[in-house]
């Protein structure tokens, strides 16, 4: 008995190191997008290279999710965990150091590649210190984790940059992480697949270059135009990476990604939920404090506290939708969720256009709501289709599906901002570096803009950039409409079909 209960107290204590660690991803994540505008007033730096700031993290995290768990299969998943977390503080804290944009950009890279051990060796450790429901629930404590840093990173980093600058949330990241690896880790197991037969190299580099190209392309077309050499050839790059990505899986003995889980509805449902929460929710999470602070002059701290609107429903709703999932599929909560948020965004859309500041609360709020509820839900489901030997791809396949998701849809919707703010300015005015203007504003560096077209008052940019976000926020509507769509036909299934799926994929995936 006593040793039950040592062995139970030791889970929970590794549960809370796993949650700990994942409040600080997206703590980080939402605290670079707030940090942006003060970084911009002391470092400078051009519109790209500021926005890099968010995106090179993005883009390392999603690159190496899948790879950082085929390691933590093969070396162990205790040690990828507390390498990657102790990596990540130990950046968090040279980025406080650091002199200029250059360096700040290469370590927030180099940081998400930290996240992406820590991630994926956390979660694999998960799946093997839990079974059956308390698996799924730890897992949905993860995700409400997850919602934690959300919901308190846009206040806690307008609070302390107003009060102590913007590197003290890089030092205030890094004591979190290291209280996360003081707190549970030598309570932790250490577990690795025994079948495991090391990273797939050819697989990993083509899909890290790919995905590479391909945000690099997105994030150039602001500059260079759709239609430029650069951009085309990036884009021809990445779709042939691509096709060497699948070619390459396809053949070899030990893929990072097993292309016949795409066989089964099921598991393509699970992936397009991150996709649409990265486009309903996590987006927002960037373009509304550039909207805030650069555009309407609020102060870090009060955009902060406008921020927790969107995100402080991922406190309570998460939770709430595991608890429903007795008596309510998770197919359909998760398509209600999607709904539910685009209806927020219609809204929101509206209150944008209006420059109505009070009135973009309660749509926000809606947002949060909709966007909690597959939230809380998608990472056990994640795990759902693939036998606990597969931990670390089942995770790493969705964790990255999820990260260059987002990474992804911050790339597209920053292009279409730049292009719609261009065409808004262009209309307007003759005079001045429209480009260049367009995507300062773009980024919500209005002061620049100004400067570029000295005609321009502040209440007609802020006028334009409303005008500009407004068809922005119905396109990511319809996106989640159509997200919700896909959601509810692929996972339609009841709880007899998903042990069925799970059955089939054990067979296939059995060494």
């Amino acid at each position: 008995m006593n040793t039950t209960s040592t062995q139970a107290t030791g889970n929970l204590r590794v549960l809370f190191t796993v949650c700990l660690a994942a409040v600080i991803l997206p703590l980080n994540f939402v605290s670079g997008a707030v940090a942006t505008p003060a970084i911009a007033r002391e470092l400078g730096g051009s519109a790209q290279a500021l926005s890099w700031i968010t995106n090179s993290f993005m883009l390392t995290f999603g690159c190496f999710l899948m790879a950082a768990g085929a390691l933590a299969d093969e070396i162990g998943r205790k040690k990828v965990f507390i390498s990657g977390v102790s990596l990540f503080a130990l950046l968090s804290l040279l980025q406080a150091f650091s002199s200029s944009l250059l360096w700040t950009d290469l370590l927030r890279g180099a940081q998400g590649i930290a996240a992406a051990g820590a991630l994926a060796g956390g979660a694999a450790a998960l799946a093997q210190e839990f079974d059956g429901a308390a698996r799924t629930r730890a897992f949905s404590l993860m995700g409400s984790s997850f919602g934690v840093g959300l919901a308190f990173g846009p206040f806690l980093a307008g609070l302390l940059i107003a009060h102590f600058g913007w590197r003290s949330v890089f030092f205030s990241i890094a004591i979190v992480a290291l209280i996360s690896l003081l707190n549970g880790t030598s309570k932790m197991r250490e577990t690795r697949n025994p079948q495991a037969a090391g990273i797939d190299w050819p697989g990993t580099v083509s899909f890290t270059a790919m995905l590479a190209l391909l945000t690099w392309a997105l994030m150039d077309i602001p500059q260079s135009g759709l239609s430029s050499p650069q951009v085309l050839a990036m884009l021809a790059g990445a779709a042939v990476l691509l096709g060497i990505f699948v070619a390459v899986e396809r053949r070899v003995k030990n893929p990072m990604l097993d292309l016949s889980l795409f066989r089964y509805v099921r598991f393509i449902g699970v992936q397009a939920l991150p996709l649409a929460t990265g486009f309903c929710f996590v987006v927002l999470l960037v373009v509304l404090p550039m909207l805030f602070i650069g555009v309407i002059g609020l102060s870090e701290e009060r955009a902060g506290l406008m921020m927790m609107a969107l995100s402080v429903p991922m406190l309570v709703v998460p939770l709430l939708a595991a608890w429903l999932t007795r008596w309510v599929p998770a197919g359909v909560l998760c398509t209600s969720g999607l709904v539910i948020a685009a209806a927020g965004l219609g809204w929101l859309s509206r209150a944008v256009l209006a420059q109505d500041l009070s009135g973009m609360i309660a749509p926000m709020l809606i947002i949060g709501v909709g966007t909690g509820l597959p939230w809380g839900l998608m990472d056990g489901l994640s795990v759902s289709v693939v036998p606990k030997e597969r931990a670390g791809m089942a995770t790493g396949i969705f964790s990255t599906t999820r990260v260059a998701g987002e990474g992804i849809s911050l790339a597209i919707v920053g292009a279409i901002l730049a292009a719609l703010t261009h065409s808004a300015l262009a209309a307007q005015f003759t005079s001045g570096e429209i480009s260049q203007a367009a995507q300062r504003l773009a980024t919500g560096n209005l002061a620049v803009a100004q400067q570029l077209i000295p005609q321009a008052s502040t209440a007609q940019l802020q006028q334009l950039y409303a005008a500009s976000l407004h068809p922005l926020l119905l396109c990511l509507t319809g996106i989640t409409l159509f997200s919700a769509l896909v959601v509810l036909l692929a996972l339609r299934g009841n709880h007899q079909e998903t042990a069925e799926n799970t059955a089939v994929c054990q067979k296939d995936l059995s060494p």
